[in-house]
């Protein structure tokens, strides 16, 4: 066995497919596919789920995976106590639905630079449902997702509350409707509106909201930001967390307001952060996993939007 075809594995595993992995790590496609089934064939078992449309780790391979990140974590801690300078620092993979992109993971992530400068860190912008496969097979080391009160993390992952907040109407700055403290659905329904696509939590609570009298005329997008955009251009409404919202430069620049709900239950939206459940976390995704705690503890969207 061979540190390197620890390594290809791994590629494969953030990649989803050894052509990627092979591009990244600058090996030629059929060496690192070989070097993987060497692998496999030394430890008995098949690692990777070998498709037309990619690879993934197998069944196995999850199981046998903090064992061989527990190595090369330990391979890369030799190097660096040798005074290896060649040595890179590990690349962090973060499964985000786009929540708090500005307001919170950005402000961590500039933090976590400020302590690890030499490290890098891969936003992979997906669905919930992806995030959360992402993480049992290895691709992904930490997610950022939105849940409804009542609500269940992935019982297959390990998942921490950052923020909780409510969902709230995104507006133009010059929109007619910003004079009002909170807006009814009518009013909203009234409006061009900009939702979630299916998929997204937002795409859900806008079907709770105006359960099957939608808005006659709107826009769909993929995550808060691009819906961000298209409420500052004046393309319509939208409904939103207000931690994606308070706090964001088109908000603070006047571009978009955030405004409550007048006449409807609106539950509670937690931001949750979810990671690998693995008896020990490589020490980068352990540092950025804290730095997001710590921002997610400084934030306070709800007390600024509720008025």
């Amino acid at each position: 066995m061979r540190i390197e075809q620890l390594e290809y594995v791994a590629a494969v595993t953030r990649t989803g497919s050894l052509r990627r992995a092979s591009e990244q790590l600058h090996v030629s496609q059929p060496a690192l596919s070989e070097a993987v089934s060497k692998l496999e064939r030394e430890l008995g078992v098949e690692v990777l789920d070998r498709r037309r449309s990619g690879a993934r780790m197998s069944r196995q391979g999850r199981e046998l995976l903090p064992l061989m990140t527990d190595v090369l974590e330990a391979v890369e801690r030799l190097r660096l106590a040798a005074g290896d300078r060649r040595t890179t620092s590990r690349l962090v993979r973060l499964g985000t639905v786009n929540t708090a992109t500005t307001t919170l993971l950005a402000p961590a992530l500039r933090a976590f630079q400020e302590l690890h400068p030499q490290a890098g860190v891969e936003i992979v912008d997906i669905f919930p449902e992806e995030i959360r496969i992402g993480l049992e097979e290895g691709s992904l080391d930490l997610g950022l997702v939105n849940l409804l009160e009542g609500d269940d993390a992935p019982a297959t992952v390990a998942s921490h509350t950052l923020v909780t907040g409510r969902p709230v109407v995104v507006l133009p700055g010059g929109h007619p409707l910003v004079d009002r403290a909170r807006i009814g659905v009518d009013e909203l329904r009234a409006e061009r509106f900009v939702m979630m696509r299916a998929g997204y939590l937002m795409n859900r609570f806008a079907h709770r909201l105006f359960g099957d009298d939608l808005p006659p005329t709107r826009h769909a997008t993929d995550g808060a930001e691009m819906g961000k955009l298209l409420v500052a251009q004046g393309l319509g409404l939208c409904l939103l967390p207000d931690f994606s919202v308070v706090g964001d430069p088109l908000e603070r620049a006047g571009l978009i307001v955030a405004r409550p709900l007048a006449d409807a239950d609106s539950p509670a939206v937690r931001m949750v952060l979810l990671g690998r459940r693995a008896d020990s976390v490589p020490d980068q995704v352990r540092s950025l996993a804290q730095e997001l705690a710590r921002k997610a503890a400084a934030y306070r969207p709800a007390a600024q939007s509720s008025g």
